[in-house]
């Protein structure tokens, strides 16, 4: 999944040379706030409630939010030794090209 790695890199690279928020309750705060320019959640965080009103909120507050399949790799790509089930990009650093491009492109 070519667009995952992307997602994954972004925030990566956001979280290096940014600024991105970790976990829903730090991701839902970034987009109440509207703060957060990519919101990525991961597919698989049991209880699915944890995540459910990202994509609502977000679509409300007009961000752009993208899936990724684990938590897991999502916490690797926001430097956590635990996994995570969401990020926001507040500040997009090196990776804002890559942030406006997965949000044009529209996948995830």
């Amino acid at each position: 999944m070519a667009d995952e790695a992307r997602i994954l890199e972004a925030v990566e690279i956001a979280r290096t040379t940014g600024k991105i928020r970790k976990g829903a309750n730090e991701a839902t705060k970034a987009i109440e706030k509207g703060q957060a320019k990519l919101v990525v959640y991961a597919d698989d965080v049991t209880p699915k409630e944890i995540i459910m009103h990202l994509p609502l909120l977000c679509k409300e507050k007009n961000v752009p939010c993208r899936k990724v399949s684990k938590k897991d790799d999502l916490g690797a790509a926001a430097g956590l030794a635990v996994s995570t089930a969401a990020v926001a990009i507040v500040k997009e650093g090196d990776a804002k090209a890559m942030v406006d491009d997965i949000v044009r492109s529209g996948s995830g």
